[in-house]
């Protein structure tokens, strides 16, 4: 069995990963996954860095599940207001299901 979720992903620049956690934090999320990334997009190709002078010369996505669409729109909002003008990011919106997921789903799982 398993439980609807919406998936909001989030790429931005590492140096505002405190910044954006708190963001999700205080919008209710429960948690939510943050990884190391690079790519190309409309403010050019940005790496992982190997070697990199600077750890914050990198991006981060976050992966944040929620119950509500509401929620995921309300982060993304937040964020992006906050922050994508001055700096490179991008959000979207993914519909889900939560297989196995203790936090998620509850004791007696999904």
């Amino acid at each position: 069995m398993s439980k609807k979720a919406n998936k909001l992903v989030i790429v931005t620049e590492k140096v505002l990963i405190k910044k954006v956690a708190k963001i999700i934090n205080e919008c209710g999320a429960t948690g939510y996954t943050v990884v190391d990334t690079g790519g190309r997009g409309s403010r050019n190709v940005r790496s992982t860095g190997k070697p990199n002078t600077a750890d914050t010369d990198s991006n981060v996505k976050f992966e944040i599940l929620t119950e509500s669409r509401e929620m995921a729109e309300d982060i993304a909002d937040k964020v992006a207001l906050k922050y994508f003008t001055d700096f490179a990011g991008i959000a979207y919106l993914c519909e889900a299901e939560v297989l196995y997921g203790r936090s998620f789903c509850g004791p007696d799982g999904c």
